[in-house]
C-alpha cells in the first residue's frame, strides 16, 4: 500500500545568528514523497557519467614507437614467426582495443523521471532534517573566514551544500573550504543533495527552487 503523502511538512528557520526566527510550510508532494529510489539511482548514475571525462588513451601498434624491422628471419630459427617488436603480443607493444580518447559516456534521462528524482532526494534530506534554512538574504565579505563564521553560527558541519541565487560574495568566500560546494539553484543535481550532510540555503531561494519543481 503506498505511503499516504502529506499536504505540507513544517521546517524551522533561522537566521545567520542561528537563531530561530520562525517556520515555513513545504509541499508535501515534493519534500514529503515516498522516495523512488530507482530513479534516484538512474539519476546520480547519469550525472557521473555525464561529469567523467575521456582523457584515458592507449597506443595501438601503430603509434608505438620503433618496430620496424623484423627481430628475426621468417624461417630456420625454430621459433615462431614475428613481424614487429611492436606485436601487441610482445611486452612493450600496442595495445589492443584499449581506450582511444574517443569515448562517450555520456547518459540522458527522461525529464519526468528527474524531477521525480530531485523530489526523492528532497524527502530523503528533509526527513533527515538536513536542510538549513535561512531567513535573511546573506550579506558576507567575500572572505573565507566570513564564510566558516557563518556556517559555524547556523550549525553547518560535515559536508555542506550551500544552494545560492548568484550571491557572488558567498561563492568567493566559501571556495576555499574543502567541505563546502556552492550551486546555484537551477544547477542542483541529485548527486549533490545525497552527497551533503546539511543543505543550506535562503528561503527566498528555496521558495523559488521549489517553484521550478512545480
Amino acid at each position: 500500500m503506498a505511503k499516504e503523502v502529506k499536504k505540507t511538512i513544517t521546517y524551522p528557520v533561522v537566521n545567520t545568528k542561528g537563531e530561530k526566527v520562525g517556520t515555513m510550510k513545504l509541499a508535501g508532494e515534493i519534500f514529503a514523497i515516498e522516495p523512488h529510489l530507482d530513479v534516484v539511482h538512474q539519476a546520480v548514475v547519469t550525472y557521473l557519467a555525464n561529469r567523467r571525462q575521456a582523457t584515458a588513451k592507449t597506443k595501438t601498434r601503430a603509434e608505438v614507437r620503433g618496430g620496424g624491422k623484423k627481430p628475426w628471419r621468417q624461417k630456420g630459427t625454430g621459433r615462431a614467426r614475428a613481424g614487429s617488436r611492436r606485436s601487441p603480443v610482445w611486452v612493450g607493444g600496442g595495445v589492443t582495443f584499449g581506450p582511444t580518447g574517443e569515448q562517450n559516456y555520456r547518459l540522458s534521462m527522461n525529464k519526468k523521471a528527474h524531477t521525480l528524482a530531485l523530489k526523492s532526494a528532497l524527502s530523503i534530506k528533509a526527513a533527515a532534517k538536513a536542510f538549513i534554512v535561512i531567513d535573511d538574504t546573506i550579506e558576507i565579505e567575500g572572505k573565507t573566514k566570513a564564510a566558516a563564521e557563518l556556517l559555524k553560527n547556523v550549525g553547518a558541519t560535515g559536508k555542506v551544500l550551500l544552494i545560492n541565487d548568484d550571491n557572488k560574495s558567498l561563492l568567493l568566500a566559501t571556495r576555499n573550504l574543502p567541505n563546502v560546494q556552492s550551486v546555484g539553484q537551477d544547477n542542483v543535481a541529485v548527486y549533490d543533495l545525497l552527497n551533503a550532510d546539511q543543505i543550506v540555503v535562503e528561503k527566498a531561494t528555496l521558495v523559488a527552487y521549489v517553484g521550478g519543481l512545480e
